[in-house]
């Protein structure tokens, strides 16, 4: 007769690693037809649901694109929302300079976000992509090839702050390392 075997369980340290037991792990896949990725980002079916999709990475993304969190307000309320939001959150401003993450994932202030939408970037713009398209607009709009347009002057000044807006951001991103 066979002795039984010890189960790797016991005590710790744990003699194993985590998801190595001999029963199948359960991993839900992306709810998005004919996706073969694993579906372990929520997002919500309906607003006030609590039903959820759960999507891969990439499907959640896509999912969260259009997303408006001031969806259905008038100005006045936008704007104090914004702010409440703002003072809730001045104590995660002190703590930037810790920042560690890059363009496009949350990194960029309202500001910037605006200047990157004069000159018709996506958020997760590159510097060199921010100085060619300030380049080729400022070309199209400047009052040297525009003389006497207010619009194209308008148009212009707005491209130029916005690329400044951009710089100061970079330079801030390349002097805390």
């Amino acid at each position: 007769m066979t002795k039984p075997r010890r189960s790797l369980d016991w005590g710790f340290p744990r003699w194993r690693g985590y998801e190595a037991s001999r029963e199948a792990a359960e991993v839900r896949l992306c709810d998005r037809h004919g996706c073969e990725e694993p579906g372990d980002c929520p997002a919500p079916k309906s607003p006030n649901s609590s039903d959820r999709w759960y999507f891969c990475q990439k499907h959640a993304a896509e999912y969260n694109k259009g997303w408006d969190y001031f969806e259905g307000l008038d100005k006045e309320q936008k704007e104090e929302r914004a702010k409440a939001e703002r003072s809730e959150s001045a104590g995660y401003a002190e703590a930037s300079h810790y920042g560690w993450t890059g363009s496009g994932d949350g990194s960029r202030s309202a500001d910037e976000m605006r200047a990157l939408e004069v000159l018709e970037l996506e958020a997760d713009a590159g510097f060199d992509a921010i100085k060619k398209a300030y380049r080729a607009k400022a070309k199209e709009v400047h009052p040297d090839v525009k003389p006497g347009d207010k619009e194209a002057a308008k148009q212009f000044q707005a491209i130029q702050v916005s690329y400044e807006v951009l710089r100061q951001a970079e330079e801030r991103r390349e002097w805390r390392g």
